[in-house]
């Protein structure tokens, strides 16, 4: 199971570019769907929300090894197939994410950091 993801999120496509607009998202399908098949990522899921009165329309999840995902963001294609989208799309937006143990690993870190500053008695309660 991954310990890393990158979320990227987009809200409301931009007026006059909706088709342009599913141009891209499929360029975007299509990109990580071939680092899935290359092995460079574990899996992707793309998400579309119905409306909520928010910003964010949809997004990507994307699980795979940080090193691996690093090295995948710091690419030309990535690059220039984010440009693209954030003509596109507005509220684009990328973020980190710890998954499986990592994300266990930093609760634990969490509780234990809580309990330094609190002090072990609050923890108890």
């Amino acid at each position: 199971m991954a310990d890393y993801g990158l979320f990227i999120g987009w809200g409301a496509l931009v007026r006059g570019r909706e088709l342009k607009g599913l141009e891209v998202f499929n360029e975007s399908i299509q990109f990580w769907a071939d680092h899935q098949k290359k092995g460079n990522i574990e899996s992707f899921e793309p998400v579309l929300l119905t409306p909520h009165g928010g910003d964010l329309a949809g997004f990507l999840l994307i699980k795979g090894e940080g090193a691996k995902l690093d090295q995948i963001k710091r690419s030309d294609e990535y690059l220039a197939l984010n440009t693209r989208a954030g003509q596109v799309v507005d509220d684009l937006g990328f973020v980190d994410c710890l998954l499986g143990a990592k994300l266990q690993e930093q609760m634990a870190e969490f509780k234990n950091k809580t309990a330094d500053i609190l002090g072990a008695h609050a923890m108890a309660r």
